[in-house]
């Protein structure tokens, strides 16, 4: 199912910093991207749910230690797909 991506603002802001200290990761963070867009819970991006403090919320995986939290919310009847973090697994959780 294909879902619209929308971005927050502490994502763009946390995607932009993590892309200064590791250019590499940018072109990780994009594939990831795209790839949640066609299907959030392809195999690949071992997406899972989260609990705690941030019950409610998804994460998928974007390479060994990246990872993109985000939340499933409905918009004009259908299910978009909000990006909440960006980063290390330290720097989410």
């Amino acid at each position: 199912m294909r879902r619209t991506l929308i971005p927050s603002p502490a994502f763009v802001r946390a995607a932009k910093r993590f892309a200064r200290k590791q250019p590499v990761a940018a072109a990780a963070i994009r594939q990831t991207l795209s790839q949640l867009e066609a299907d959030a819970f392809d195999p690949r991006l071992r997406t899972h749910k989260l609990q705690g403090d941030m019950a409610g919320c998804w994460s998928s995986s974007a390479g060994y230690d990246l990872r993109i939290v985000f939340q499933l919310v409905p918009q004009a009847g259908t299910e978009a797909i909000l990006l909440l973090s960006v980063g290390t697994h330290d720097e989410v959780y």
